[in-house]
């Protein structure tokens, strides 16, 4: 799969864009996982354009990482266009226009997957985008707003006139937000569509290999994006290209697994500080599947999660890594 001159192999497996989650830290780790492309937190245009600290500080890419999407996000015009040279001025590989974010503080306003109920609007704003920069555009949106408006074989047509180099697919609705079942039937008449020319890449519940290659071998999609399932997993992307690649390359172990958690922690710590370096890395520990199916974990659980140091918080990791290393064991045995 290509994106203009960027080749991205065959069957590629994204990173998804997630706020308080893709930061340069654990982009680099999901591409030393595998990943074929990743994808910045999502960038307010409007929070760029004023030079908000907080805001500028997620431009920042390590080379390392390429290629790397930086996505922004708006509801009006000039301030996305404005943004988006901002954005080029900062070298990533490409532009993404979220058009799909679902939460009320987004798009409530009208912005992320605001948008599908303006798609004038929407379109308008991606055409201006694409002639504004020199990088290739490309956006990340859903089916439709709701389920009496899945839009989303029409819409992708318009949004390839508009200039746009490829498409992303979230297989749910905005009224969907994150519940039910991604609708990868909807994702696989997108790309049945003739007339649709650009890449494709589905995302919705790939939280397995198997649905990463079931996505490629069922639906025909040319990319597969994973999210939440690579919060506190990093690995995710491994064991995907080991499958889809017939590598039978080794999983990670279990200390390996444990080591990148903990890179993580000292990396955020060393960006931000350390309580904030902590609080960030938290959402991270809370969704990792290295803590499920231990017996009696809440007590333990809760203490990992309100550690204030880095000392500590290892200290309760250096525990549960001997409890998981303990049950691997009486499995393998078994």
């Amino acid at each position: 799969m290509q994106i203009c001159n960027i080749d991205l192999g065959e069957r590629p497996v994204m990173l998804a864009p997630m706020e308080d989650v893709t930061d340069r830290s654990f982009r680099l780790m999901c591409k030393e996982q595998g990943a074929s492309m990743v994808y910045t937190e999502f960038v307010s245009a409007d929070a760029l354009i004023r030079d908000i600290p907080a805001t500028t500080r997620k431009l920042a890419i390590d080379p390392a990482e390429r290629p790397t999407a930086i996505q922004i996000y708006g509801r009006e015009i000039e301030p996305m266009v404005e943004a988006a040279k901002i954005v080029e001025a900062a070298g990533p590989d490409i532009i993404d226009i979220n058009f799909g974010c679902p939460v009320k503080k987004v798009a409530g306003k009208g912005a992320g997957a605001g948008m599908l109920r303006d798609i004038p609007k929407m379109l308008s704003i991606t055409r201006a985008v694409v002639d504004a920069v020199k990088l290739p555009v490309t956006v990340k949106t859903r089916l439709g707003w709701d389920h009496n408006s899945k839009i989303i074989v029409e819409l992708a047509e318009q949004l390839q006139d508009c200039g746009i180099k490829a498409l992303t697919v979230h297989g749910r609705t905005r009224s969907q937000m994150y519940t039910g079942s991604a609708d990868w039937e909807m994702i696989a008449k997108v790309k049945e569509n003739p007339r649709l020319t650009i890449p494709l890449i589905g995302n919705g519940d790939i939280t397995a290999p198997e649905q990463a290659r079931d996505a490629f071998d069922r639906y025909g999609v040319d990319g597969v994006m994973v999210g939440r399932a690579s919060i506190g997993a990093p690995w995710i992307f491994h064991e995907i290209r080991s499958l889809i690649d017939g590598s039978g390359a080794e999983p990670l172990s279990v200390g390996e697994k444990f080591a990148l958690i903990r890179r993580q922690i000292r990396e955020s710590v060393s960006r931000i500080d350390e309580y904030r370096g902590i609080l960030h890395i938290r959402r991270h520990l809370a969704a990792s599947p290295l803590f499920k199916g231990i017996s009696h974990f809440r007590d333990t659980r809760i203490e990992m999660l309100r550690a204030s140091t880095v000392d500590d918080l290892f200290g309760v990791l250096d525990r549960v890594e001997e409890i998981v290393k303990e049950n691997q064991s009486k499995e393998n045995e078994i």
